[in-house]
């Protein structure tokens, strides 16, 4: 039947779509007929997938009038799978024209690897009378390669599938966002797999449904032993204890890290940092968490040593004048209820033995004098260096009396670790709060004071705040 093809826009969608090889030359054989293959049977009775009937009769000419209105490729193929109709968009699709086209089998036209592809689809379709697809990267010319859809749906007359139609879909932009996704997915496992840090995930139960290679390592295990198993199960119920506080503070939708010194490793002790992060669903709710640990010993060890270079004089090993200060100004908002006193300790003879036996030697004495402070205090007390051969002392006293025996039990104690007897001394000076003050710097002087004036009175003595001003 002769028809005036219907001039129609190329569709958007499917610009550039191709697939297969170059035409190949028309054979004068007659083509064999597929159906040999895969001979055509009446549909089966009954519903087909998702409950539809099977398609019933429907007039092939019917079918081209409509597919004239559709703005898809759309071919009729026989039995032999030659193409006997196709419409507008497909000539445009394929670029050739209808003479070109009609008549010529898939392979033919577009190559076997094409019809390789489409042939367990055409099977089917002739075979079992439904609907089947497949995917393809087009790459026949004029069009730049894109990916399909096919689908392929059978033509049934009188019960007898007698030929099938093709719609193809571009799905190229779908097809590369969905490799992209792939390819994004596998780099992903790639660098969990290969980080040196242990990471595993965690569904709600505290069943671990991922393990990476340096978890599986540190626990000596191989990944069955691992992967689907409690965590209880595999760390042990000391481990399960200690994680389960965080743990269940990530599974309320909280970040969680914490750091601890791990015992029992191949070097040795280590300083570990383990971070619980939640897993959200688009609804907010928690599915489970990750669990990262990496080794923070190095760290710890810096940040230990930098913070003691701050609270810590670098010389004796007690307070840093700073730290002294800032704990003398913790205490005082207390001293209402907790009398603490203040002492300042100054070396008597100190600069005699750095310039007879040198600073080596002087060193030393500051050292032993630090020691003999600390020792002579309790732990909660405070011994700081204010500088050169000064000391702070600052200890919660009962009252006035008690003040004066820790000042003569300090005195004593330096006494007893001056090794040169007789050159070097001490003068000690204090005051009480809040009796003598309120405030750490006027504290400090009262102290400051009190030590001078035992100083000025033959050194090697102590003397009070308090008594200087019953003696004015």
């Amino acid at each position: 039947m002769q028809r005036k093809a219907r001039r129609a826009q190329r569709p958007s969608h499917i610009n550039g779509i191709g697939a297969g090889a170059s035409t190949p030359q028309r054979s004068d054989a007659p083509s064999q007929p597929i159906i040999q293959a895969f001979p055509s049977r009446r549909p089966r009775a009954g519903p087909t997938i998702g409950g539809m009937p099977d398609p019933q009769p429907t007039p092939a000419a019917h079918i081209e009038r409509l597919a004239e209105v559709v703005a898809l490729p759309i071919g009729r193929w026989d039995t032999a799978a030659r193409l006997i109709y196709c419409n507008s968009p497909y000539v445009q699709w394929a670029g050739r024209s209808r003479d070109q086209l009609l008549g010529r089998s898939l392979a033919e036209l577009y190559g076997e690897a094409a019809w390789n592809a489409a042939r367990p689809a055409f099977e089917h379709a002739f075979s079992r009378g439904e609907t089947s697809s497949y995917e393809r990267l087009l790459t026949h010319p004029p069009h730049p390669p894109r990916w399909a859809r096919m689908q392929v749906f059978p033509d049934i007359e009188n019960g007898v599938v007698a030929s099938v139609f093709t719609i193809a879909t571009d799905i190229h932009e779908d097809v590369l966002a969905r490799e992209a996704l792939i390819a994004a997915r596998v780099r992903l496992d790639r660098f969990t797999e290969n980080i040196p840090n242990p990471l595993i995930y965690l569904d709600r139960d505290g069943v671990i449904r991922f393990a990476n290679k340096a978890y599986r390592d540190a626990c000596g295990k191989p990944a069955e032993a691992i992967v689907d198993h409690h965590l209880r199960t595999v760390r042990g119920d000391a481990v399960w204890q200690e994680h389960l506080p965080y743990l269940e503070r990530a599974l309320a939708g909280e970040t969680v890290h914490y750091s601890r010194l791990v015992d029992g490793l191949t070097h040795g002790p280590r300083w570990l940092r383990t971070s619980f992060v939640p897993d959200f669903d688009d609804d907010g709710a928690v599915l489970g968490l990750y669990t990262v640990t990496i080794d923070v010993h190095d760290l710890t060890i810096a940040q230990e040593q930098l913070r003691r270079s701050v609270e810590r004089d670098a010389l004796t090993d007690v307070l840093s004048r700073r730290a002294m200060m800032a704990r003398i100004d913790g205490v005082l908002a207390d001293a209402l209820q907790a009398p603490v006193a203040l002492y300042f300790v100054d070396l008597d003879g100190f600069k005699s033995v750095n310039d007879e036996f040198g600073h080596g030697e002087g060193d030393e004495l500051l050292v032993r004098v630090g020691a003999a402070l600390q020792a002579s205090v309790r732990v909660e007390d405070a011994v700081g260096r204010f500088g050169g051969d000064e000391f702070l002392v600052l200890a919660e006293v009962r009252d006035a009396a008690g003040a004066e025996a820790l000042a003569q039990h300090l005195l004593a104690a330096i006494r007893n670790v001056t090794a040169l007897a007789g050159r070097v001394s001490a003068s000690v000076g204090y005051a009480l709060a809040p009796g003598d003050a309120t405030q750490a710097i006027k504290l400090l002087q009262c102290a400051d004071e009190a030590m001078y004036a035992a100083k000025r009175q033959g050194k090697n003595r102590v003397k009070s705040f308090a008594g200087l001003t019953q003696a004015r």
